[in-house]
């Protein structure tokens, strides 16, 4: 999906898109902070260790809720201990840890009280499943909306002279 969300990008918009996997972390990463207008496709492995203050980073676009791969062995052997213990593996192992771990990918955001950026989250479980509230009340008490054009409209004053992603998206449809 990285590929091919590169690629897409890469087709639509004029401003740099840069790729997990095409070069170590840290060299895309430096080469990211120096562009200082690019698009960075990545995987949620890649928001270990990142710390991008200020205006390098506006916006994160995070696809779908950050569940574990249920074929992680650490993964099974919670839900095992869980179910052995009588417990509800789903609500009690798997929504915590995807809770946390998509409040670390909403931290490489916001690190100071100087960030400002918008967060979209794609998944539209958030809305659609009742777990979603969990998730919703696990993020900081920001403005929520569902529509593109606000976020395009709040990012203008910190993108003003770029091409952005912002503008490419609100012209995508919206599921859910």
């Amino acid at each position: 999906m990285v590929r091919e969300l590169s690629a897409l990008f890469r087709e639509q918009l004029s401003l740099p898109v840069l790729m997990q996997g095409e070069m170590p972390k840290q060299r895309l990463l430096a080469e990211y902070l120096s562009l200082g207008n690019a698009l960075l496709v990545a995987t949620g492995a890649f928001w270990e260790g990142i710390d991008v203050r200020g205006q390098a980073l506006s916006c994160v676009i995070i696809d779908k809720l950050p569940f574990a791969s249920p074929d992680d062995p650490l993964l099974k052997a919670r839900i095992e201990d869980c179910k052995l213990q009588g417990g509800d593996p789903f609500a009690q192992v798997q929504i915590p840890e995807a809770v946390i771990t998509l409040k670390q990918g909403v931290g490489r955001l916001i690190r100071d009280q100087q960030d400002y950026g918008a967060l979209i989250i794609c998944d539209n479980r958030l809305v659609t499943r009742a777990y979603g509230a969990t998730f919703l009340r696990s993020l900081p008490a920001i403005p929520r909306t569902r529509d593109l054009n606000h976020i395009d409209d709040f990012l203008s004053p910190v993108e003003a002279n770029n091409e952005t992603v912002h503008s490419y998206l609100s012209h995508q449809p919206i599921e859910g």
